[in-house]
């Protein structure tokens, strides 16, 4: 038998974990191995437990689940996302796209969408609820359109992708430098030539060029 798929759900309300704690273990492959009911909580059971999806309610006391799916993303945890959200705004799906999110679900429909997304994240899919198809439309139309509108941006090497991603998150050339291992010259070097390709010129061109477009690059 293969192993089962290790899950975490984070939510402040513990009748809406139940039920969905019940709903998951309908899947004899699914194990809800923990629970949490604020943003701290879930972010030192994740550390503890390495499950290998965790399901985060975006609304918790404290830290939020985007604040937890941000620090996560900076620790590098192996551990998948999946963003629960009672609100239909495009603006904090590009919040939690642009952190690596893979999943993002509609609390109302989360009973009949979460099996889907857990399976989807798992093998290292995108999930979102089908209501919010039309977010997902919009980014990779706008991402089309900078691309046309910037085609140096089909130029760029994997490394300086990754960096300029980071620019957008405001990292300094250190912090960029100590999260991907490079010296600080180094990156330096990536973001001389990123300016090059992308046309970009001036102290703070390339940061508000990246702040701006974050959610297309």
């Amino acid at each position: 038998m293969p192993a089962r798929t290790r899950i975490l759900i984070a939510d402040d309300h513990p009748l809406f974990r139940k039920g969905l704690r019940e709903t998951i273990e309908t899947n004899r492959t699914f194990q809800v191995v923990g629970e949490a009911s604020e943003g701290r909580e879930a972010l030192q059971r994740i550390r503890d437990l390495k499950p290998d999806v965790c399901i985060l309610d975006i609304n918790m006391p404290g830290v939020d689940g985007l604040a937890v799916a941000r620090q996560m993303r900076s620790s590098r945890m192996a551990t998948a996302v999946i963003i629960l959200t009672m609100y239909k705004e495009e603006d904090l799906f590009n919040a939690a796209m642009d952190l690596g999110v893979k999943g993002y679900v509609l609390k109302e429909s989360a009973v009949t969408d979460i099996l889907d997304a857990v399976r989807s994240v798992k093998a290292g899919h995108t999930y979102l609820s089908p209501t919010l198809a039309d977010f997902l439309i919009a980014r990779r139309a706008g991402a089309d359109a900078l691309r046309a509108k910037k085609p140096g941006l089909d130029q760029l090497t994997p490394a300086e992708r990754r960096i300029l991603k980071l620019i957008a998150e405001d990292k300094t050339s250190k912090e960029i430098a100590d999260e991907l291992g490079l010296s600080p010259r180094t990156v330096e070097n990536h973001r001389t030539n990123i300016c090059a390709k992308l046309d970009v010129h001036g102290v703070h061109s390339l940061l508000k060029f990246a702040y701006d477009h974050k959610s297309h690059l």
